[in-house]
């Protein structure tokens, strides 16, 4: 059985520090994916309403809960506001939704997935009518709402994802309860360390998304020439040392770095090799050398949101400058 390290909240709850990914899985493949995972031993799984899928995940909970293979107690479970619903009286909505779909009465967590908002009947916006600017729906007020959420017993703890220090300031300076979570992209071409120092200084946990290189995500959101993280010959030269794949190599470089991480499968060995990264203990001089890698690189860059001609969003709004 795997050793998972866990994040110890204020009030006394553990999150496992290794968690199941859900983005991309895709509608008949989650649902064995849950189950599989909580099987091999998983206890966090990471959730979005954005990911359209919840309801499969749901299910999966269901007849997790109905087995007998693990009580609702055991297992932490993420979920993100998506954009339609900032405004402060539409978060509630966005959450009431999530917890119908994954067929629970509260969540472990609850993150506002972006900084930026849009209108209710938007998924993606396509045209900058399709926005609303922080002056219009303020991340304050979003956070509010966030906050009511908490204290009515809907999620024990609240959090975002994707923000940046000056947004994560922005909301930090009129709060009752400050985030407890920044769920961003974080691997060896990505290390965030000016990010992850301020949320460390702050007492804010950091989960890595994206934490293999999401090279399976749609092909209009790749480059035709950027970097393949897992066939990078530091990685796999540590893997090959080590006798692990360069996944396990990359799940156990953020573990090492005291991050949660989040990698995504919905193959039953790979999800059970992903696990076993959390037994895989890098020296030194591994992670010396993987601090040491050329080259850096974002590969969920957000221009979908600030590439929109008269998006009231820039590349600034989301990531460090």
């Amino acid at each position: 059985m795997q050793d998972i390290k866990t994040i110890l909240f204020d009030n006394g709850d553990k999150m496992p520090m290794l968690g199941l990914g859900t983005w991309k899985s895709a509608p008949g493949e989650v649902y064995n994916a849950v189950l599989w995972a909580l099987e091999a031993g998983y206890r966090h799984i990471d959730c979005a309403a954005v990911y359209q899928n919840e309801k499969e995940i749901g299910s999966a909970l269901h007849t997790a809960f109905k087995k007998g293979l693990v009580k609702r107690e055991e297992i932490f479970i993420t979920s993100k506001l998506w954009n339609n619903a900032h405004e402060e009286h539409r978060v509630k909505t966005g959450l009431a939704q999530t917890l119908k779909d994954l067929q629970l009465d509260y969540l472990d967590l609850y993150l506002i997935h972006w900084p930026v908002s849009v209108k209710s009947n938007v998924l993606f916006p396509k045209k900058k009518e399709d926005y609303f600017s922080y002056e219009e729906v303020p991340l304050s007020a979003t956070w509010r709402g966030m906050e009511k959420l908490k204290q009515e017993g809907l999620t024990r703890h609240i959090g975002v994802s994707n923000f940046n220090i000056a947004n994560l300031k922005t909301i930090m300076a009129d709060c009752n309860i400050k985030p407890e979570m920044n769920q961003i992209e974080v691997h060896p071409f990505l290390p965030q360390d000016d990010l992850l120092a301020f949320c460390l200084d702050n007492g804010i946990y950091i989960t890595a998304y994206s934490p293999l290189g999401s090279s399976d995500r749609p092909a209009n959101r790749k480059r035709a020439d950027e970097p393949k993280l897992m066939e990078n010959p530091v990685i796999r030269e540590i893997a090959t040392k080590h006798g692990v794949s360069p996944a396990q190599v990359l799940i156990a470089w953020s573990l090492n770095r005291d991050t949660a991480v989040i990698p995504k499968s919905a193959n039953k060995d790979r999800i059970k090799q992903n696990l076993e990264a959390a037994n895989l203990r890098l020296d030194d001089t591994d992670m010396r050398q993987i601090g040491d890698i050329d080259g850096s690189y974002r590969f969920i860059d957000g221009v979908f949101f600030t590439g929109i001609e008269g998006a009231p969003y820039k590349p600034g709004d989301l990531w460090e400058e």
